[in-house]
């Protein structure tokens, strides 16, 4: 962590750095996990990065195991943030979202 990132943190807490060329951090609030699993529908974002979709594979295997509904998303690339319309659609349809980042 750099001086800045370390005074916005109390002992204990995390600190999020969004990755999207945030110049200093901005303080969300997480949401809560949930309970279970079960009957959630999670969507899978693969950013087109080499094997993202193999670690996603079984991340989707788990996920069914719990009970969980899964779909599946891809980026057109990783150079650029997901479109507009991509966000809005798994914004809408999934509870929670897992973003691939393997090479």
């Amino acid at each position: 962590m750099t001086t800045h990132t370390k005074e916005l943190a109390s002992p204990g807490s995390h600190v999020l750095l969004d990755p999207t060329s945030e110049r200093s951090p901005v303080m969300r609030q997480r949401l809560p996990r949930p309970q279970s699993l079960h009957g959630l529908t999670v969507g899978l974002l693969d950013i087109s990065k080499p094997r993202g979709d193999v670690f996603l594979d079984r991340i989707e295997q788990h996920l069914t195991a719990h009970g969980a509904t899964v779909q599946r998303f891809r980026k057109p690339t990783f150079t650029k943030p997901a479109p507009t319309a991509l966000r809005q659609e798994i914004a809408t349809t999934c509870g929670l979202v897992i973003e691939a980042l393997a090479d």
